[in-house]
């Protein structure tokens, strides 16, 4: 396999192009500075050049709450374009497989949960990040016409929230599990007696460490063509990857004040939203095909903790 990774530098594209490596690929890269994918012309000439048989769109623009409520023109633009590029332009250089990895904020807002596959399209979307999950959305129907018009394989693996060594840890900008690690961390180095957590805990979410997920796109990516299309359709061609269980947003305050030592109180801003009430999504499918998440959340919590440790001097904060 020759792979190409589009957004290796971040935290799921690194993860993905360590466990192809461990799996024997052949992986290609591209940093910012060299290929920008809001570039239709340059990466049309990236993959004429460089002929990868396998893509893996991990490149994207993400960020918490105050960052999609924020800057939604940025991050339904630049969402839009990387992922347009990349798999048109896939497509014109032949490549052979594609994965294209979204998120579980496609699904509506109320829809019920778990949250299958099949509830995509069926209710209004959570509005603090809409602009995003439209361009996910996209990205999904992308892959389904060029398969369905070209004939190709290209899959979509819709993750639940993802953390782990090389997250983005920006105080404002970043998503819940990084931020609130950080919060606590810099709260026991100050010896302060509080810690305030944005809405009012009871939202409940799931989260996969990144090194699973990765695991899991290789899976995916390795599953013979019959065996995929058999577990899905060709209008519903995505594949939900997460644990099948979550947590409130409490109890993985309280779970993160124990990894870092704070022994202070915690206390809840309900002037700040909530986002939606709950995000778990039916795992089923892959469950059937055959992965499972391994890495419990609170030893997850203290390897991401060990990594921001010894990583403080070059944290990657955007």
């Amino acid at each position: 396999m020759r792979a190409y990774v589009a957004g290796h530098r971040g935290m799921v594209g690194s993860a993905i192009a360590r466990s192809l490596e461990a799996d024997g690929a052949d992986v290609v890269t591209a940093m910012r500075s060299e290929l920008d994918l809001a570039d239709q012309s340059a990466v049309r000439s990236f993959f004429a050049r460089e002929r990868p048989d396998t893509v893996i769109v991990a490149a994207a623009k993400v960020g918490g709450i105050h960052a999609n409520n924020t800057m939604p023109a940025e991050f339904i633009y630049e969402n839009l374009m990387i992922e347009c590029n990349l798999i048109d332009s896939a497509f014109r250089a032949g490549v052979e497989r594609l994965l294209f990895l979204g998120s579980s904020c496609i699904y509506p807002r109320n829809a019920s949960q778990p949250m299958a596959e099949q509830a995509l399209l069926t209710g209004m979307l959570e509005p603090t990040n809409e602009p995003y999950a439209i361009a996910k959305i996209a990205g999904i129907k992308l892959c389904e016409s060029y398969n369905r018009q070209y004939g190709t394989d290209y899959r979509s693996a819709m993750p639940t929230n993802l953390y782990g060594p090389g997250d983005n840890f920006h105080e404002t900008n970043s998503h819940v599990l990084p931020a609130l690690l950080r919060r606590f961390h810099e709260a026991k180095q100050a010896g302060s007696e509080e810690v305030v957590i944005w809405g009012t805990g009871t939202p409940k979410r799931e989260f996969l460490q990144v090194d699973d997920m990765a695991a899991a796109c290789v899976f995916l990516l390795n599953l013979p063509k019959d065996v995929y299309a058999a577990n899905t359709q060709p209008t519903l061609s995505h594949i939900n990857v997460g644990t099948g269980s979550d947590v409130s947003i409490a109890d993985l305050a309280r779970t993160i004040a124990l990894v870092t030592g704070f022994e202070g109180r915690i206390s809840y801003d309900t002037t700040k939203p909530d986002g939606a009430p709950r995000k778990l999504i039916d795992v089923s499918r892959l469950t059937k095909m055959g992965w499972t998440a391994s890495i419990p959340l609170e030893e997850g919590i203290r390897q991401t903790y060990d990594w921001f440790l010894a990583n403080q001097g070059s944290l990657r904060e955007a």
